[in-house]
């Protein structure tokens, strides 16, 4: 899949932490069909984060359902060991933690050489400085707006760090995407703060399922006109 030329406009990212498990393949298309921009896989390692979910072998499993940008967030430590096996996988963009590792730089290096789109991810404690000597190596920051870790949390407003990152960002084209309890109440501040990349899990996946798909296309509708509404 080739990422589409880059945009500011909302795209809504739905996180397959919140799918059915028994049925990933069913469950990407759904989501697709009802209107997800990207496909968004969260992988935990149980050391990085309390933890556990896919490997390189589940995200090449979920490669040939994902007609879209298949986005993986890598939420492990150390994390350039498995660069080469996530680009083999079929990541579109793949995600580090500035906390994961002493060099980023590196990481971020690593990822475009192996022909993936960089993606640097903050925690909540971590300052928007702690990527100004990244912008040019990176294609999207995602600001984690809860504690990583478990879907469903409640979120933590970051606002002023979206702001302040937009503002440094300046016309490069750099994605601010957010990860984290956002739903159409949280959407439209995240929105209105620069970001434009929405992972929601519970927020898409509640109340449907792929024999009843359509919840999950007025919730993806929802998001999007709230954030919509707000830039």
């Amino acid at each position: 899949m080739a990422i589409p030329e880059f945009s500011r406009s909302i795209k809504i990212a739905p996180s397959i932490l919140s799918a059915d498990f028994a049925d990933f393949g069913a469950e990407i298309r759904a989501i697709e069909a009802q209107g997800a921009d990207w496909v968004h896989v969260d992988v935990m390692d149980g050391h990085f984060v309390p933890n556990l979910t896919f490997g390189p072998p589940a995200v090449k499993a979920f490669r040939p359902h994902v007609k879209t940008v298949m986005d993986v967030h890598l939420m492990i430590a150390p994390v350039d060991p498995y660069i080469d096996a996530f680009a083999e996988a079929g990541a579109d963009i793949l995600t580090a933690h500035v906390e994961a590792g002493p060099h980023i730089h590196r990481t971020l290096q690593a990822i475009r050489g192996a022909g993936m789109k960089a993606g640097v991810a903050l925690n909540p404690g971590t300052p928007a400085e702690a990527v100004a000597h990244l912008l040019d190596l990176t294609d999207l920051i995602c600001v984690m707006t809860v504690n990583p870790g478990f879907g469903g949390q409640k979120f933590i407003d970051m606002t002023a760090k979206i702001s302040a990152l937009r503002a440094m960002i300046g016309d490069r084209p750099v994605h601010i995407e957010i990860d984290g309890g956002v739903t159409p109440e949280t959407a439209p501040l995240v929105a209105a703060a620069g970001a434009d990349v929405l992972v929601a899990g519970s927020a898409v996946f509640k109340g449907g399922s792929v024999a009843d798909p359509a919840p999950y296309g007025a919730n993806i509708a929802a998001i999007r006109a709230a954030a919509g509404a707000a830039v």
